[in-house]
């Protein structure tokens, strides 16, 4: 899949300038392995709803959308397992910590000046809620984070070209997200329908009435 390939390298992109070389690498090795299904997802949904417009720009997005996952999916996986729960965590596991941090700050930085911006927001303080509630086990009511990502691809791919993001286009996203199982998520390929641009192409024309993504800006920096 085209698409996934354009992603995975416009993520690598993002973080060239990390430094040290070190963290530049671990963060490089999480992307060279990831699903890049929210990467995709913010490319079709920029090509259903504005069309052929500013690839660069929306490959900008779709790098910020994947960078936020990977560094939450990095933290998730980090509380779930507990490497320091018996005094003997590795340099390993500090190098992911901090690299799951740039990760997602970079994210931040690529969606900051975006319509996406408030979504990318929400998306973190939710993650938040759903860890402290899977720590104290008492079951949690936010939605999972392959949830909210989705949604916030569809967001930051649709109003690319200034438009709104379509309630029908951002609820199919969901949905795709709630029927992909337990994490971690296949790769585009395997994880996504063979009709998926056709089906996010025919909700992403419906009015979006009084469900309008709010704007920030106008452009992209």
């Amino acid at each position: 899949m085209d698409e996934a390939l354009q992603a995975r390298a416009a993520a690598r992109e993002a973080i060239d300038d990390i430094s040290p070389r070190r963290l530049r690498g671990v963060m490089d090795e999480h992307l060279s392995g990831t699903s890049m299904i929210p990467g995709v997802l913010t490319v079709l949904s920029a090509r259903v709803v504005v069309g052929d417009g500013n690839e660069e720009a929306v490959l900008r997005r779709a790098a910020g959308v994947q960078l936020i996952y990977d560094g939450l999916k990095l933290t998730r996986r980090m509380v779930r397992e507990e490497p320091w729960a018996d005094g003997q965590g590795a340099l390993e596991d500090d190098m992911d910590v901090l690299a799951a941090d740039v990760l997602v700050s970079r994210g931040f930085q690529l969606l900051s000046h975006t319509e996406a911006a408030d979504k990318a927001v929400e998306t973190v303080r939710e993650f938040g809620h759903e860890q402290t509630d899977f720590q104290s086990k008492e079951g949690t009511s936010a939605r999972s984070l392959e949830t909210n990502v989705f949604e916030l691809a569809a967001i930051a791919g649709a109003t690319a070209g200034g438009k709104d993001a379509p309630i029908g286009l951002r609820q199919y996203v969901m949905g795709l997200a709630r029927s992909a199982g337990k994490p971690p998520l296949p790769e585009a390929t395997e994880g996504l329908p063979e009709s998926v641009e056709e089906v996010m192409h025919r909700v992403g024309q419906q009015p979006t009435g009084d469900d309008r993504v709010t704007t920030h800006s106008a452009s992209d920096r």
